[in-house]
């Protein structure tokens, strides 16, 4: 019989899932680390919330360990590397707390329109300041979702039943999804100068670090209003702070932090600031919900060998994962190619297989390729809930098998479909199971995917290759690896580069303005 430790304060229906499906539990919350470290080798499964940590180092003890379940999205307190080192899969529920979390953005929303802390505080302070506090209303004004997935999108509908009108930023909303939510799809600067009021739904990633920068804060209209429950990081709280002070923006609303736990930030008391600490999950019925899903989830794995929101494994059997594991590493890296290649407004993505590949079972091969692109746009999406989420967003996946001759062993090919046309990448399996890139959008290109890539398209012209690489010398990156490909000569040609730094954006700047550069973009696998 499985056994399954509970070691985080959680809801007692998850205790009751586990027993009614025959699984023994334990419930220790609040346990040292020394205690849990000294018991965990009891246990098949461990349930738990954000207060554990699931170290290398209790990992290391867990010796019957195969799953761990976390009530919620973040995975911050688990080492997934060293789980997945060990065979154990870390489950979440990225979608247990989306209503909780769009309704404390709707209520940070209201508190600011009112000023209902500032009025709350005066009056139990003994004064009757009337006057002092003049509001807005939400009717008619105009709300901007920066991002607009599961949550922003249940904020929209929220929204619509207060008579806002809602416009959306997101690189990732097709005009079908928009058009099913009731929301115009706009570009950053025009919801920056269009909104009354701007709420974040997006995940905290390169391309969304600090998106309300200092330049794009100024850019809004005076007087808008900012709510943030998504994630610390967006918004560059220092400028946030000053625009507060000059009265361009009217008032802020933050539930999360770039530093947590936020003990002392300089934005604390500055008038029109409203804070909340990290409250988005935080109510009953999220906390069941979560509580409820990961026992499920859990229960699932350990009696039938399902995968359901696992973040470090796709939905796949015991007994294909060894044949299918070096096929879904291709295809992911493929998929975050074209997903880093080509990753607005996606309208389908097509995997298709040949060779060896087309015998295989070919969903979780699909899955992980959906994953590598959309792992571009979300910081909760993994290979099982990839495909869903697409299809939620009106992204068409296809499949694929091939029975042609093809001039590899196995090949796998990943296409994106966007209002620009269509991209393929193609890899196939070095030696059987390590990846490797042979061809981009046409151009026979054969690399081996690295951390850290730089791919470049220029015209096939002498003395560039001698530039490029001065260029990358003289600022201090090494190349690891170079690969190069062009449609004909001095035509078209692809070129793709491991290097073993970070390329920092001034430099990004000078390789653009090379003689001949129509597109360099840092990759990063």
């Amino acid at each position: 019989m499985p056994k399954v430790l509970i070691s985080d304060k959680m809801s007692p229906k998850a205790a009751e899932i586990f027993r009614s499906r025959g699984i023994e539990v334990d419930e220790k919350p609040g346990l040292a680390k020394e205690e849990l470290k000294a018991i965990i080798g009891d246990y098949d499964g461990l349930a738990i919330r954000s207060s554990t940590k699931v170290t290398a180092d209790l990992l290391a003890a867990a010796t019957r360990l195969k799953v761990v379940g976390r009530a919620g999205i973040g995975v911050d307190n688990v080492d997934v590397a060293a789980a997945s080192a060990r065979g154990i899969v870390v489950m979440n529920t990225p979608f247990g707390n989306s209503i909780t979390t769009a309704e404390h953005a709707i209520a940070l929303m209201f508190a600011l329109a009112r000023q209902l802390p500032e009025a709350d505080a005066s009056t139990q302070a003994g004064k009757w300041e009337k006057n002092r506090f003049l509001g807005v209303e939400l009717t008619a004004k105009t709300l901007g979702l920066i991002g607009c997935g599961n949550i922003g999108g249940i904020v929209a509908d929220r929204a619509h039943g207060l008579r806002m009108k809602v416009i959306a930023h997101d690189p990732f909303l097709t005009p079908e999804r928009a058009q099913d939510l009731g929301v115009e799809k706009v570009t950053l600067d025009e919801l920056l100068a269009r909104a009354d009021f701007i709420s974040l739904h997006t995940p905290l990633t390169d391309s969304t670090r600090n998106i309300l920068s200092r330049e794009n804060l100024l850019k809004t209209k005076r007087g808008v209003r900012i709510i943030n429950c998504a994630r610390g990081g967006l918004i560059d709280e220092a400028a946030l702070k000053e625009l507060l002070d000059s009265g361009h923006i009217a008032g802020a609303a933050l539930d999360v932090f770039q530093e947590e736990p936020a003990t002392a930030s300089p934005l604390f008391g500055t008038p029109g600031f409203v804070s909340t600490p990290h409250l988005g999950a935080s109510t009953e019925e999220a906390q069941v919900n979560v509580a409820i899903q990961v026992a499920e989830q859990m229960a699932d794995f350990l009696l039938t060998g399902a995968i359901e929101n696992a973040l470090n494994m796709p939905s796949v059997s015991s007994e294909e994962a060894p044949r299918l594991r070096p096929y879904m590493s291709l295809a992911e890296k493929l998929g975050a190619l074209a997903g880093q290649l080509e990753g607005a407004e996606i309208r389908s993505i097509t995997v298709e297989a040949e060779g060896a590949a087309s015998e295989l079972n070919i969903k979780p091969i699909t899955a992980a390729a959906v994953a590598g692109v959309m792992r571009q746009f979300s910081d909760t999406v993994n290979m099982v809930n990839a495909p869903f989420i697409a299809r939620d967003r009106n992204i068409e996946i296809a499949e694929v098998r091939h029975e042609r001759d093809t001039d590899y062993q196995t090949l796998l090919t990943v296409t994106l479909r966007t209002p620009a046309g269509e991209r393929a990448v193609a890899g196939t399996l070095f030696a059987g199971s390590t990846p490797r890139l042979v061809e981009i959008g046409g151009i026979k290109v054969e690399a081996d995917f690295a951390p850290r890539m730089l791919y470049i398209v220029n015209e096939d012209k002498p003395g560039f290759i001698g530039r490029l690489g001065t260029l990358l010398g003289d600022a201090g990156v090494n190349i690891g690896t170079f690969h190069l490909g062009r449609r004909d000569a001095g035509g078209e040609a692809v070129l793709l580069l491991s290097v073993d730094q970070s390329i920092p954006e001034p430099l990004m700047w000078e390789l653009c303005r090379l003689p001949g550069v129509r597109t360099v973009k840092a990759l990063g696998f």
